[in-house]
C-alpha cells in the first residue's frame, strides 16, 4: 500500500510539472457573439464580419464569408484581425497594438474565425478578401468597436 502511493504520489507530481510547463492556451475564437461590423463586399462575393464577447477582458473574433456566386465554392480566402493602438475614432485608420489572428485557405464557405483578447475599450480592424476570377475582392473594416 505504502509503494503504490509512492507511485501515486510520484505520478502526479510529475503530470503536475508537465502541466505547469506547458504553454497557455490562446483564447478561441468563435464567429458568434455581439456583431459590431457587418458589410459585403461591392461585387456581393463576401461578407466581413466582427463579432464582440467581453471574456477574457473583451473578445473580438472575425470571419470573412462566401457570399452570391461565391457561395459554396472553393476559393482562396483570408481574414485577419489586430487590436488597435487606439480608443476611439470608429472608421479612421488603425495603428496596430499586438500581434494579429489570421487564418487563410482554399474555402468554400467562410475563413476564420480569428481572435484577438485584451480589447476591452480598445478598437479593432480586420481585413478580408476572396479571390474570384482572377480579381481579389477586399473589405478592410478600419476601427470598429470603439
Amino acid at each position: 500500500m505504502k509503494r503504490a502511493l509512492s507511485m501515486l504520489t510520484a505520478l502526479v507530481t510529475i503530470g503536475a510539472g508537465l502541466t505547469a510547463g506547458a504553454p497557455a492556451a490562446q483564447a478561441a475564437g468563435s464567429c458568434s457573439g455581439t456583431i459590431t461590423y457587418s458589410q459585403v463586399q461591392s461585387s456581393g462575393l463576401g461578407e466581413l464580419v466582427i463579432y464582440y464577447n467581453s471574456s477574457n477582458g473583451g473578445t473580438n473574433s472575425a470571419c470573412f464569408y462566401h457570399r452570391g456566386a461565391a457561395y459554396g465554392k472553393s476559393a482562396p480566402t483570408f481574414v485577419q484581425i489586430y487590436r488597435c493602438a487606439e480608443r476611439s475614432g470608429e472608421g479612421a485608420h488603425c495603428t496596430r497594438s499586438g500581434g494579429a489572428d489570421t487564418n487563410s485557405g482554399d474555402f468554400s464557405y467562410y475563413a476564420g474565425p480569428v481572435a484577438v483578447t485584451g480589447t476591452a475599450n480598445y478598437c479593432v480592424e480586420a481585413v478580408g478578401y476572396i479571390g474570384w476570377a482572377g480579381q481579389r475582392h477586399q473589405i478592410y473594416s478600419r476601427r470598429q468597436g470603439c
